[in-house]
């Protein structure tokens, strides 16, 4: 039996490289919740501008960029329960 979240993740830290290499993030930088958010918010075929500092940078969203802003959110949601457990103990 293998979960749904083991296939999702083929190779680590891609994910992160994606972003990272997609808005301009420093390499040693955390992606910012609100620009993921801001992802997810926007519908496929828009342009957004993101800003991330000084730096901004135009980005359109795609279906793929939407839907792995929504995993992003998802892994940093299972990351803070997993947290949270392991602190009870």
């Amino acid at each position: 039996m293998s979960y749904w979240i083991q296939d999702a993740i083929k190779h680590r830290g891609a994910l992160e490289r994606f972003f990272k290499r997609k808005l301009g993030i420093p390499i040693k930088k955390k992606i910012p919740e609100k620009l993921l958010k801001k992802i997810v918010a926007a519908k496929a075929g828009q342009t957004i501008v993101l800003k991330y500092g000084r730096k901004r940078a135009r980005v359109k969203v795609t279906r793929l960029l939407e839907r792995r802003a929504i995993l992003a959110l998802t892994l940093r949601k299972l990351r803070k329960k997993r947290k949270k457990r392991k602190r009870k103990r």
